[in-house]
């Protein structure tokens, strides 16, 4: 089997959550079921679909929009939370699309924060630029990259003039945007790329007067010289250029020679392959997936869409021993989790109290959980996409306690939303085929809620002991017989409830909850 050859078979419902918890934040029950039987090639097209631009956020006081707006010293932090809420409330209500997922992987990748942004209007202009982008051309999103204010602050590319030079874009282009650390450039060349990049600059920056924000071109901060790099980029010479178009033809230059280096697209293949299916890349994924990957990259002009349809179709993609492999980030924990139970945020322009009380519930989860959004702690991204260990520096001492708390609180009824409890246990027992035989109930539960399959030992523990509390199961069948009798008998109704908050509160803590 080559690795990257299609998958034909049609999709159980087993698969299409596997793949949409991959490709999204989650599916929904109602998704499952849409996609259910159908090909991947007939689901990934829905995913790589078109989306149409969102409504610009609002202030929660006016009801008006404010990243259109001149800088609010006064609002500043609150509009920079709202910017992030605002997004966490796209993530929760995403349709069947990749751009959300692709959004938050390229918010790690060509990565800005607005701890050292600290405009929150450039915060927001740099968000709609990485999903203008997500799914188009990377070599034109890393032109537009470059000259993006957010980036420009970021690392100090408006600081970049003739004859003092700043190297930390330069730099971090080619290590980490692009080429790769292991992609054998030299420091000559992070100095060279350093005077190609020389003159730009963003404008507006908290400016309280004007709401124009963007970036310019300054021709007489632009060294002008000839730029020779080294044979890692084929003794490339890029001519040194003046006038008002200068910088962007430079900079076209040394993207184009970039993108020739041949590791240029396995490098962000490997990205794209952590990001979706395992941080593990051994030899024969290299030599199998990586590479035809990449020469599909470089084949299809560097289109993404292409690279990411052969990922998602691919027989490897569907392998099952993949299943698991990924331990769910803060995001795909907590906006995951609430899609599943059926949580939307309303529209901002029919209840804004209740779309920023659901955003901010999100936010507050994911940062607590230590994936702040909009605010990587580094210019590597979080430290679980690049330390040792990967996926798995999102559980820690700190964290595990709160990843289990955050679904404890949604089942005890403590946490409403929107008006409403987000786990109502009773409720989706019911959805179940036979609710009185607790074996099935636990059977078809975590089938649906868990990501990778228990053995019987497992459901006959979570059945037995957590479920029924050692009880003979009959007395599960005649007290859930007796609830449906009596839906308005408290006590009936608490007997039932309190077993079923305390086994959905177990199963997410379990280990098999927390990967994907």
């Amino acid at each position: 089997m080559a690795l990257l050859d299609a998958y034909t078979k049609p999709l159980t419902a087993d698969q299409v959550a596997y793949l949409l918890r991959r490709a999204t934040f989650g599916p929904t029950s109602g998704q499952i079921k849409t996609f259910t039987g159908q090909t991947a090639a007939q689901v990934v097209p829905k995913l790589l679909a078109d989306q149409p631009a969102p409504a610009l956020p609002l202030d929660l006081k006016t009801s008006r929009t404010f990243t259109d707006q001149p800088f609010d010293t006064t609002n500043q932090g609150t509009f920079e939370a709202y910017v992030k809420m605002w997004w966490a409330n796209l993530m929760l209500n995403q349709p069947v699309s990749l751009i959300e997922k692709m959004t938050l992987f390229w918010s790690n990748h060509f990565v800005t924060n607005d701890s050292t942004v600290n405009d929150y209007r450039y915060m927001y202009r740099y968000n709609t630029l990485l999903r203008q982008y997500a799914l188009g051309n990377f070599k034109a999103f890393t032109i537009a990259i470059t000259q993006d204010p957010a980036m420009l602050r970021f690392l100090n590319g408006n600081q970049n003039v003739v004859g003092t030079a700043n190297e930390n874009y330069a730099r971090e282009l080619q290590e980490l945007f692009t080429i790769g650390r292991n992609g054998g450039y030299t420091e000559a060349d992070v100095r060279a790329a350093a005077k190609v990049l020389t003159g730009w600059a963003d404008t507006g920056y908290r400016d309280v007067t004007t709401a124009t924000i963007g970036n310019t071109f300054r021709a007489n901060r632009h060294d002008t010289t000839d730029k020779t790099f080294s044979s890692t980029y084929q003794n490339t010479v890029i001519k040194g250029r003046s006038g008002a178009n200068a910088g962007l033809d430079e900079l076209t230059d040394l993207v184009d020679m970039i993108l020739k280096n041949v590791e240029t697209p396995r490098y962000i293949c490997r990205k794209l392959y952590r990001w979706f299916i395992n941080s593990d890349i051994p030899d024969a994924v290299e030599t199998n997936f990586i590479q035809p990957l990449a020469d599909l990259f470089r084949k299809a002009n560097f289109e993404i869409k292409p690279v990411l349809t052969a990922l998602f179709q691919s027989q490897h993609f569907f392998d099952e021993a993949l299943r698991g492999a990924v331990i769910k980030s803060p995001t795909d924990l907590v906006v995951g989790t609430l899609r599943f139970w059926g949580l939307q945020s309303p529209d901002p322009t029919q209840n804004i109290t209740a779309y920023y009380q659901i955003g901010n519930y999100i936010n507050a989860r994911i940062k607590e959980e230590q994936q702040d959004l909009l605010n990587p702690p580094t210019v590597f991204g979080w430290t679980a996409y690049y330390q040792t260990g990967y996926y798995q520096q999102w559980i820690n001492s700190t964290t595990l306690g709160l990843r289990g708390n955050f679904g404890d609180v949604l089942t005890n009824g403590a946490q409403k939303l929107n008006g409403r409890v987000v786990v109502d246990g009773l409720t989706y027992a019911k959805t179940m085929s036979d609710p009185t035989d607790p074996a099935k109930l636990v059977t078809e539960m975590t089938a649906q809620l868990l990501s990778i399959p228990l053995d019987q030992v497992q459901k006959d523990f979570l059945t037995d002991t957590v479920l029924l509390g050692s009880i003979p199961r009959y007395e599960w069948t005649s007290e859930w017989n007796d609830y449906v009798k009596n839906p308005n008998d408290a006590a009936k109704k608490q007997a039932v409830q309190l077993k079923l908050t305390t086994l959905l509160q177990y199963i997410f803590r379990m280990a098999e909850y927390q990967v994907i």
